[in-house]
């Protein structure tokens, strides 16, 4: 930000630490590969560690993914395979009662998995604290697509900073990431999951994007 904002190198800066602890949240990496040309051969596997994960620990959970299309792939195939897993699914178009419906399936006492877009209405500025959600799936780094308007951006990026995969792809996508799964730590009593679908997850100049406090199991 310092950066784009055109702030001098000097400028002060003030970085705060998170109010919760790493006991708070166990998150761990799934090198399963997301790409567009890999998804087909990945869906079983993804799937499987969603119900996996439900099963080990029966609850409210959110699982993420960077489009529509994915997102109803993978719900369409877990409602198929595991018939005993509630499933709810953001749609593409929902007004405000449908928001409602949505997020009043996460309740103390419910349990099941809802499927929303990364980086949409439910992946920013959602409250859930306690049983309300206690875990969340992120498919993908959710980074923007490769198309001309983004490829000029990081041709400028590239040119300006030195950086440009960085500053118009990673940046953002992780940020899309880190927000998401901010839904499941909202107190500093809450306790939750986050399983992240992706094998670049691995990558140390992806870890490090990651927030300090996260505590990422290894394997």
């Amino acid at each position: 930000y310092q950066a784009l904002l055109g702030l001098p190198e000097h400028t002060r800066w003030l970085d705060v630490p998170s109010p919760f602890d790493s006991a708070q949240l166990a998150v761990r990496v799934v090198p399963i590969s997301t790409r567009r040309d890999d998804r087909a051969r990945s869906l079983d596997t993804l799937v499987a560690t969603i119900a996996e994960q439900f099963r080990r620990a029966r609850g409210n959970y959110l699982a993420f993914f960077s489009s529509f299309d994915y997102l109803e792939q993978a719900c369409a195939r877990l409602r198929a395979s595991c018939t005993d897993i509630p499933v709810w699914a953001q749609a593409r178009q929902m007004d405000e009662a449908a928001r409602r419906d949505f997020l009043g399936r996460f309740d103390d006492a419910g349990c099941g998995v809802g499927f929303a877009v990364l980086g949409g209405v439910f992946g920013e500025g959602v409250d859930l604290p306690g049983r309300r959600l206690i875990g969340a799936f992120v498919a993908t780094l959710g980074l923007p697509q490769f198309d001309p308007v983004n490829e000029a951006i990081c041709a400028r990026m590239q040119a300006r900073f030195g950086q440009g995969y960085a500053y118009t792809y990673a940046y953002p996508g992780l940020q899309k990431v880190v927000q998401a799964a901010g839904r499941v730590i909202r107190t500093g009593t809450d306790t939750g999951c986050v399983v992240l679908l992706d094998a670049r997850y691995r990558q140390p100049q992806v870890r490090a994007l990651l927030p300090p406090w996260w505590r990422i199991a290894p394997g």
